[in-house]
């Protein structure tokens, strides 16, 4: 088992690598600019590597450029393998990153708040408290005087 500095070190290497490949290494129209690599992540053993991605796009480029990915991955994997220098070269596989749909949902839990809060400032603007204005019991004047004259 290798130690998780080295783990982390390939997994940085693979990232650079297969990023550049995309970017200038890879004539595919399927996956042109609109793939980004998010992370990758090597097991203990050096042996798998998963690359995450997100695409900008609809739902139709995710699906085109989860299949271009998939085809290009022997040569991505030639490149991390020529790039490493390490016995055995990890095998690829790429998933889309979940990061954009979380910071989505976020997102619109977070004006569902902010929302809320503004039904609330606006419904307690003309609220008056139920009570007096001051609610805490104070000694009459009278009797403080009482107390002081007769000393």
């Amino acid at each position: 088992m290798a130690d998780n500095a080295r783990a982390k070190k390939l997994a940085d290497l693979i990232r650079e690598v297969v990023a550049q490949k995309l970017q200038r290494g890879i004539k595919d129209p399927r996956l042109g600019t609109h793939v980004t690599i998010t992370d990758t992540r090597v097991t203990g053993d050096l042996r798998e590597a998963t690359v995450f991605y997100t695409v900008y796009g609809d739902d139709e480029d995710r699906a085109s450029a989860a299949a271009g990915l998939e085809s290009a991955k022997g040569i991505l994997r030639s490149a991390v393998g020529a790039a490493a220098g390490t016995k055995f070269t990890p095998t690829l596989a790429f998933v889309a990153d979940a990061l954009p749909e979380n910071a989505k949902t976020i997102e619109d839990l977070l004006d569902k708040a902010r929302a809320s809060d503004a039904k609330v400032r606006e419904v307690s603007s003309g609220a008056q408290y139920a009570g007096e204005a001051d609610p805490y019991r104070k000694p009459d004047e009278d009797e403080d005087d009482e107390g002081t004259a007769a000393e």
